[in-house]
């Protein structure tokens, strides 16, 4: 499988397939396709996934899209401004990301839920309790909210982050929520109450402009509803 990644600010992913390979979303992903790709919607894996997909209210079907021609294009577009990232998953490998993230992979990806053990990590640090966790052997498409920045944490080297600019964990950080310190702070520092604190050894990718930022900033201004 060859991509191309295209859009600029509004991002799309182009991929170009060769007969028999297959590449695997969820519902309402795809944006374009040659006549020759076919798709089927199957199960996400097993009962179990099934189960967690459904818990977590995900769907618990991806569609699959299996180039029938010598030759196929299709296309997964970003929901939102930013960037498309690649992420290449050796056997095993595994990366942790936002729900949101998700964009297209390789059959070959398992794509299951993750549960975070520590709920408070997920309910106050602005991730999410519930993620996706991304194994290889195959290629990834994230999506990324604004502009990107990536660090790779030593073995004990920490990051403080607020909670939605967090977008994706490589294999071996941790994370953990931290109380803001200070009253002042807390009530007036806009920033919430809460931290994330990540924990390497591994690589973190954080996006500049998370959808909730967005949309927290725009609500003042959106009109209100009155009853009639």
């Amino acid at each position: 499988m060859k991509y191309e990644i295209i859009g600029d600010a509004f991002p799309a992913v182009k991929c170009h397939l060769e007969k028999g390979e297959v590449m695997k979303c969820e519902g309402g992903s795809m944006s374009w396709m040659d006549r020759g790709i076919t798709m089927s919607t199957e199960g996400g894996g097993g009962l179990g996934k099934a189960f967690s997909r459904a818990v977590s209210g995900e769907s618990v079907f991806f569609n699959h899209f299996t180039c029938s021609v010598d030759q196929g294009e299709i296309a997964f577009a970003s929901s939102f401004p930013g960037r498309v990232i690649p992420i290449e998953l050796g056997a095993g490998q595994s990366i942790i990301a936002q729900k949101t993230a998700f964009l297209a992979c390789e059959e070959s990806v398992d794509v299951a839920m993750h549960f975070h053990s520590k709920v408070g990590a997920g309910v106050f640090g602005g991730m999410g309790f519930i993620m996706q966790k991304f194994t290889g052997p195959g290629t990834v498409f994230l999506e990324i909210h604004g502009g990107l920045e990536s660090y790779e944490l030593a073995a004990g080297e920490e990051k403080v982050v607020d909670g939605p600019h967090l977008a994706i964990i490589g294999s071996g950080v941790e994370f953990e929520v931290e109380t803001i310190k200070g009253m002042k702070n807390k009530l007036l520092g806009g920033n919430g109450l809460f931290n994330t604190v990540l924990r390497g050894p591994g690589k973190i990718w954080l996006q500049t402009i998370p959808v909730p930022t967005v949309a927290a900033a725009i609500a003042p201004y959106l009109p209100t509803q009155t009853s009639s």
